[in-house]
């Protein structure tokens, strides 16, 4: 699963006009084919999630002048989302690989503030995509595949 943040790769050219919607709604489908009934539970992938909006929310808290000094403090405990999920994949595999690589690929292009704000963008259009798909699914299960 390749995630790109920026037109080719250059943040003056800007965010990749796709990744907040088909991009995001690709990878949203691709972990919801993934999921069972342990795997990748809303509510688990919710934490990944809830993780990141910590992290954006102490950044909006800082004023802008101090925000690049203090987003280098926070980068190695946004790297350990990493961590995270390995140990969830290691536990009880309550998430796929799929949504590990997911979360890897992101962490991985996170180097400042800009990569970091374009990545919870994409994590938050995720997240909408994914309620969207794994209800879509338990619906078709629950009726037999019919519609």
């Amino acid at each position: 699963m390749e995630v790109q943040f920026w037109k080719n790769n250059d943040k003056k050219q800007g965010i990749d006009p796709e990744l907040f919607s088909a991009k995001a709604e690709a990878f949203a489908n691709q972990i919801s084919n993934e999921s069972s009934d342990r795997t990748n539970n809303p509510t688990q992938i919710r934490k990944f999630y809830d993780e990141v909006l910590r992290f954006d929310n102490m950044l909006k808290s800082i004023p802008d002048e101090k925000q690049k000094e203090e987003f280098e403090k926070m980068l190695p405990y946004i790297k350990m989302l990493n961590a995270k999920a390995a140990y969830a994949l290691a536990r009880n595999e309550l998430i796929s690989t799929g949504f590990k690589d997911f979360i890897a690929a992101a962490v991985k292009q996170t180097h400042d503030k800009d990569d970091f704000d374009a990545f919870a963008g994409l994590f938050e259009a995720f997240m909408g995509f994914y309620k969207y798909a794994y209800k879509s699914k338990k619906d078709q299960n629950r009726s037999g595949g019919r519609r």
